[in-house]
């Protein structure tokens, strides 16, 4: 009967836990979407730069102290000129051209991870966060650390902020429509190479900034690139591209999915994740809320 106790209270507390984990990969997986979504690139470079944000962020922070909330800024920044570099040196040259695009941004990954190790070194770096953060308050009977709803809370936030820029104003509507149909949209006068130009570096941007807020429950490490791409993946196969909605929907689903399966089935945790993925293709091939590209 304590074994079974135990085990539901630990997965309480994974489900909450799972819910700031699906903070996290929202920040990764909205910028992913959309920039498949409008572009048609796949950037698995993606969580290679949510790496570079997180170790520039902890630079920033931790080894000048000049600020937690600074070092977000500029890790979103350093984040979204890598990947503005990337797309304006080499993706823009490559669209409809899938295979190369995999080739390409993969090699970057490769580049992106020894440019870390030889400046920052391998060593990795405990997690960080902003005094204002630091300590826990009591939810239910049980401890939670204010990070974690801080990162709830700025996950929401953006998740408010992007889905209202999709849909409600004018610049919404010309990447909504980019997506639809890019030749009708140019067709009208709208410079859509500029406007997408934008959306990479604003998805970027996410990524890299998401490298900062993540770290203060991930750590920062070299390796934390390829791992974070695996589920970001996963959350906008079952989220869907293009979709705001979609990204935060299949976040919760696999932060949780992921946290409630390491409480309680640790052994199989990562399958529970691909099992749903396989159950949502299998109910939504095109993703819960996705576009078509």
């Amino acid at each position: 009967i304590r074994d079974v106790e135990r085990s539901r209270g630990l997965g309480d507390v994974y489900k909450r836990q799972g819910v700031t984990w699906g903070a996290v990969l929202f920040l990764v997986a909205s910028g992913f979407s959309l920039i498949l979504g409008v572009m048609g690139i796949l950037n698995l470079a993606h969580g290679a730069i949510y790496m570079v944000g997180a170790f520039v962020g902890w630079t920033i922070a931790v080894q000048y102290g000049l600020g937690f909330w600074l070092a977000t800024l500029m890790g979103g920044i350093s984040g979204g000129l890598i990947g503005l570099a990337i797309e304006r040196g080499f993706l823009r040259h490559l669209y409809k051209q899938l295979n190369e695009q995999v080739l390409l941004t993969f090699g970057f990954v490769h580049i992106l991870v020894n440019l870390v190790i030889w400046i920052w070194g391998a060593r990795p770096r405990p997690t960080f966060t902003s005094p204002f953060l630091s300590g826990s308050v009591s939810v239910g009977e049980r401890l939670y650390p204010i990070a974690r709803i801080g990162i709830i809370i700025i996950g929401a936030i953006l998740a408010i902020g992007l889905w209202w820029l999709q849909n409600k104003t004018r610049l919404g509507a010309i990447v909504r429509a980019g997506m639809d149909d890019k030749e009708m949209t140019m067709g009208l006068g709208i410079n859509l190479p500029v406007v997408s130009c934008g959306v990479f570096f604003v998805g970027s941007f996410l990524a890299g900034f998401g490298g900062v807020i993540g770290a203060q429950v991930l750590g920062v490490y070299p390796g934390l690139g390829t791992e974070i791409l695996l589920l970001t993946l996963v959350v906008v196969i079952i989220g869907g591209v293009g979709s705001i909605g979609g990204a935060l929907l299949g976040s919760m689903v696999v932060g949780i999915a992921d946290a409630l399966g390491k409480a309680l089935f640790p052994d199989i945790a990562m399958f529970i994740i691909y099992l749903t993925m396989i159950i949502s293709l299998s109910i939504r091939p095109r993703g819960l809320l996705g576009r078509k590209i």
